[in-house]
């Protein structure tokens, strides 16, 4: 909150919230009155002793390769534990700093409307153990002698390139000018409810005039709006920008959508004992750029594990490891490729060593006789970590996970970044991969089919319907096709997540998925990530033995051939006009949370997996 009496909570949220649902420049609904999330810039470690950065080396130098080489860290959000044994103390001023916005009130009793700024306003927030009732009164209001609450106006205006600004009620009620009786004129709403602008009247009672809000929605309502001002509320600053500007009502889901990288935490695959254990120290290891360097560091315990190589080893291995970050993942894509080195060490015959961010192992048997027809290697991850970076943010229009510059990415901080917001959770997790030349040779048999075809001629629709006309002029909208691989095996991944639900007691919302679909890939982690105990309980990897897996997976299957809404569901695809992206699929049979779906739901297809279609060969032999 602005100014120092103001610093005080207000509201707490998850690490992940900050990096999935309401960061950098979002709003945040409070109880009583909605907050903007401000810039890097205003982020305080100072008052947080001990804090340490998040050691992901790998994402680290893919956040670096798409914003700029500033970004040196990955830094957890600002916290301090104490707040409940001490609500007054130095933990209730340690948190990710927020203003009010939008910065127009309206008074609940007498419906006066004016800026945070205008001296109609008192924030109280005296109550150290309930920041919930943090609020905004009227003083002095006509209606009533006791101060009515003050409630946040409603609407705001966001362009494609990220601004967020007030909604311009004074310009809007006088036509665009200025009210001629006064020079400030006191304005009033009369909110009847709803999301429905026509229900919002906006008057002037020093020169009667009124207006509607609805007369500002749509593309009518445009013509009636200024240009955007360019402005970045979190940032406090404005830039020159021609976009016209959207109507936006508080809490619309198109207000933000984040941007996002995430990595697990996997060793190098293939390198030497030495490079692994250069790797696994690169916490400590990472400012060591001179010979002189490390021959100081030598004698401290944390190095004597490299005592059994000599230093000039350890410093070549030191300077290859920094030469393979700084280069950064290869690739023509803004998106870093964070998977390839995830599907080396997952397809590696031979499991890492293993640590406290990643264990691998395999049963001894293998892949169970059941399954072999089509698995071709089956790994229990004991440990993980994953660790999610914030890179940037849209308005209006989300970014495409593989298209990102369609969209303008909005800034973190006024300047570039030295550091950027990350998370990491720990879990647990199942890897299947599929028989490749199983996989091989039922895509080329199914290529060209007339199912294949309805899929992609959606997946065009879907991209340029999605984007109307804000698309550029070079806009491709077959760029990022998954290939009807991905579809095969995110509708398997799917089918197991449900299933798995049901058996080792975690929440299919505690579940995520990982689906490896490039070049000569094929395979699926399906995992915990969550921020709490919930994560490590054992009950997943505990599934991938061979007689659970067996069950599970061949119930999957046998439930994938029925679904409740078939026929309607058994039979749909994705044909035009439709622009869905998925064809056999629903919340009764495919569906799950968006948590736990790295695609939001699209992309599934049971006749893919399962014989459900006559005229179509599934993945799975029957």
């Amino acid at each position: 909150m602005p100014g120092t009496q103001h610093r005080r909570r207000v509201g707490t949220v998850r690490p992940s919230h900050l990096m999935f649902t309401g960061g950098v420049g979002a709003l945040i609904d409070l109880p009583n009155f909605p907050v903007l999330v401000r810039g890097l810039d205003d982020w305080r470690f100072d008052t947080v002793p001990d804090w340490e950065p998040l050691h992901e080396p790998r994402l680290l130098a893919a956040v670096a390769k798409l914003l700029s080489a500033s970004v040196t860290q990955l830094r957890p959000p600002p916290w301090l534990d104490g707040f409940d044994a001490d609500p007054n103390g130095q933990a209730a001023r340690v948190g990710v700093p927020v203003i009010p916005f939008p910065q127009w009130l309206r008074c609940t009793a007498c419906n006066r409307l004016a800026p945070l700024d205008s001296g109609n306003w008192v924030f109280v927030n005296d109550k150290a153990r309930r920041p919930d009732e943090a609020r905004f009164f009227h003083q002095d209001c006509p209606r009533r002698r006791s101060k009515p609450l003050a409630v946040a106006a409603r609407f705001v205006l966001a362009c494609v390139n990220g601004h967020l600004d007030d909604f311009p009620y004074r310009e809007f009620v006088h036509n665009g000018g200025a009210c001629p009786a006064v020079s400030h004129p006191q304005l009033q709403m009369e909110d009847y409810g709803g999301n429905r602008g026509a229900n919002v009247i906006i008057r002037c009672p020093s020169c009667r005039a009124k207006r509607n809000i609805s007369r500002a929605m749509g593309h009518r309502g445009a013509e009636n709006l200024p240009v955007c001002r360019g402005r970045y509320p979190h940032l406090s600053t404005f830039e020159n920008c021609a976009e016209r500007p959207m109507v936006l009502v508080v809490g619309a889901s198109n207000q933000w959508f984040a941007q996002t990288l995430s990595a697990l935490a996997v060793p190098q695959v293939g390198a030497s004992a030495l490079q692994a254990k250069v790797e696994q120290l690169w916490g400590d290891l990472q400012n060591v750029r001179e010979f002189a360097a490390l021959e100081f560091a030598w004698t401290m315990q944390q190095f004597h594990a490299l005592h059994q190589w000599s230093k000039d080893e350890v410093f070549d291995a030191i300077a290859q490891h920094r030469k393979t970050l700084e280069s950064g993942p290869e690739g023509d894509t803004a998106y870093p490729d964070l998977r390839t080195p995830e599907w080396e060490v997952f397809s590696s015959p031979v499991p890492p060593e293993a640590t406290d961010d990643f264990t691998l192992r395999r049963d001894s048997q293998g892949v169970p006789a059941a399954l072999a027809d089509y698995l071709a290697d089956v790994a229990q991850a004991e440990r993980l970590r994953e660790v999610r970076a914030l890179t940037g943010f849209t308005r209006l229009d989300a970014p495409d996970p593989e298209d990102p510059d369609l969209v303008t990415r909005a800034p973190l901080a006024r300047d570039r970044p030295a550091w950027v917001p990350a998370s990491e959770v720990r879990g647990e997790g199942i890897f299947l991969r599929i028989d490749p030349a199983l996989m091989t040779a039922w895509e080329d048999r199914v290529r060209d089919s007339d199912v294949v075809r309805e899929h992609m001629a959606a997946f065009k629709r879907f991209r340029t319907n999605r984007y109307s006309d804000r698309v550029p002029t070079d806009f491709d909208p077959m760029r990022g096709w998954p290939q009807a691989r991905y579809i095969a095996l995110h509708t398997l991944s799917h089918l197991l997540i449900r299933t798995i639900a049901l058996e080792c007691g975690y929440s299919s919302a505690s579940l995520s998925e990982r689906i490896y679909s490039g070049q000569d890939q094929g395979g699926i982690l399906i995992y915990t990530a969550v921020p709490d105990a919930e994560g490590t309980l054992g009950g997943l990897v505990s599934l991938a033995e061979p007689e659970p897996l067996t069950r599970i997976t061949q119930r999957a299957l046998r439930d994938a051939l029925r679904c409740s809404s078939d026929p309607l569901c058994a039979e749909r695809l994705p044909k035009a006009p439709a622009d869905f992206l998925h064809g056999a699929a629903c919340h009764a049979c495919l569906f799950v949370s968006e948590t736990t779906c790295e695609r939001g739901n699209r992309f599934l297809d049971r006749r893919f997996i399962v014989p459900i279609d006559d005229q179509f060969p599934c993945l799975v032999p029957a």
